[in-house]
């Protein structure tokens, strides 16, 4: 490692650079809870992704489903995507127009007056559909069925389509398309019911030797709905979907707080209760140790003694709360808390897992550090080497812990990882780099973490060895 890897984050910085994932889980303490954030690689599209193309971006604004006052692919993020519904509905309308009337005419042998208003009226409420499908089709439903029963009387029926022209079979299915992929399951079942009761009321009515499509269309239309009606549900549960991640993610993330904070608070009360311990002996035992004491200084220090003891139970009260039960409390949470003095343990054990680790202490710094301090510097530290192990399994890696007269510096180091080696993890849960964040919160320093331009990675954190004036929490 260069000299200026291990110097640099010495100088103060309130930068946060991202950061590769980190752990929670201690490398020397199986129980703890396991957690990492994802890689800084898993965080950017790959350098060869592929854009998806524009009918693959079609496909996904199809399935993406539009409010009951927007029109046909309102979210699409493209504008052409936005006009497209309408283009095709108009081209498809002037196109179908003039073939309607022709056909009616010449083939059906119909007045040229009802042929074009038959037209008109059974063609241009497709435009509508883009934004009031339901209003399209009640007009379109009402339009065809008229132009049935005038059909009754035309001079050429016999041998053709009857009650539905071709014409009206193919602006039909396109208005069924669109009510499809916007009305909810329960419409789309009433129309198709809607459609058949309608064309098997015409049946009775049917002219000699004409061609009954009321079935045909029946079928069709219902086919129609189906496929656009699921394309659709497929979006909405799509959309639900991707809510409810949302959702967990942000009940994740605050759950991973208040976990980590829980934990701080039973170490937290590990190193205060010695105290309040070491004072309620010091306070019951003045009297014998300093014997000829005034009354009124032994009552003293009886009230201050009996004040340590109530704080402490308050504290256990407090502490049964954070752990649950104590059938569910884990045996080694009623160990002592280690600190600095424990980092040559932690390292000697990290180096017997096969990670290469050098580990720099500062003589006097773990007697300098407070206990909160020091509880915070080791846990750093944990976590530090247990995301080593994870992402960057061989790489060499380096701790250092100096101290001068205002703070503790701990800086971590890792160079890249072994070619040969495959990370045993890529992603976690983002329990680590909260803890991290928090210790140092609670002891009001800084923390700096990011990569470095040899594809290492960087922990750095100030600890001040005064206790902050504000409150952490």
């Amino acid at each position: 490692m260069s000299d200026r890897a291990r110097n640099r984050p010495r100088g103060r910085t309130s930068r946060r650079t991202p950061s590769r994932a980190t752990s929670s889980e201690a490398a020397s303490s199986p129980a703890g809870p396991s957690s990492s954030v994802s890689s800084r690689a898993a965080s950017s599209p790959a350098a060869g992704a592929r854009v998806p193309g524009a009918l693959a971006q079609l496909s996904v604004v199809l399935r993406t489903p539009a409010r009951a006052a927007e029109p046909l692919l309102a979210r699409a993020p493209r504008t052409w995507q936005r006009v497209l519904p309408f283009v095709v509905v108009g081209l498809f309308t002037l196109t179908l127009l003039p073939v309607t009337i022709a056909v009616l005419t010449n083939v059906y042998k119909a007045g040229g007056g009802w042929s074009g208003a038959l037209g008109v009226a059974q063609t241009v409420p497709l435009l509508l559909a883009v934004t009031r499908p339901m209003r399209a089709w009640a007009m379109v439903l009402v339009a065809d069925t008229l132009g049935a029963v005038l059909l009754i009387q035309a001079e050429d029926v016999a041998g053709r389509a009857w009650p539905w022209t071709p014409m009206v079979i193919i602006g039909y299915l396109a208005l069924m398309a669109c009510l499809g992929l916007r009305e909810s399951i329960r419409t789309l079942v009433g129309v198709w019911l809607a459609t058949g009761a309608v064309g098997a009321l015409l049946a009775f009515f049917e002219p000699p030797g004409a061609m009954n499509t009321a079935a045909l269309l029946f079928v069709l239309s219902g086919v129609v709905l189906a496929l656009t009606g699921a394309l659709r549900g497929l979006g909405d549960a799509q959309q639900r979907i991707a809510e409810q991640k949302s959702i967990s993610e942000a009940e994740r993330s605050r759950r991973t707080l208040l976990e980590e904070r829980a934990r701080i608070a039973r170490e937290l009360h590990d190193v205060v209760a010695h105290h309040m311990s070491v004072i309620t002996v010091q306070a019951d035992s003045a009297p014998y140790r300093l014997p000829g004491m005034p009354e009124p200084v032994q009552e003293e220090f009886a009230a201050i003694a009996a004040s340590a003891r109530e704080s402490l139970g308050e504290m256990r009260r407090l502490l049964t709360v954070l752990r649950g039960d104590g059938a569910n409390s884990a045996d080694g949470e009623r160990a002592p808390q280690p600190g600095i003095d424990r980092l040559q343990q932690l390292v000697e054990a990290t180096v017997r897992a096969g990670q290469p680790v050098e580990l720099s202490l500062a003589a006097g710094a773990a007697g300098a550090a407070p206990p909160a301090v020091g509880l915070s510097a080791y846990r750093i530290v944990q976590e530090a080497l247990a995301n080593v192990v994870r992402h960057a399994p061989g790489a060499p890696a380096s701790v250092s812990v100096t101290v001068d007269a205002d703070e503790v510096l701990v800086l971590v180091v890792n160079g890249p990882a072994r070619d040969a080696v495959v990370a045993l993890e890529s992603s976690g849960t983002g329990h680590g780099l909260v803890g991290m964040r928090e210790r140092v919160r609670l002891t009001g320093g800084t923390l700096d973490t990011g990569p470095l331009p040899d594809g290492g990675f960087r922990v750095a954190a100030r600890l001040p060895l005064d206790q902050p004036t504000e409150d952490a929490s």
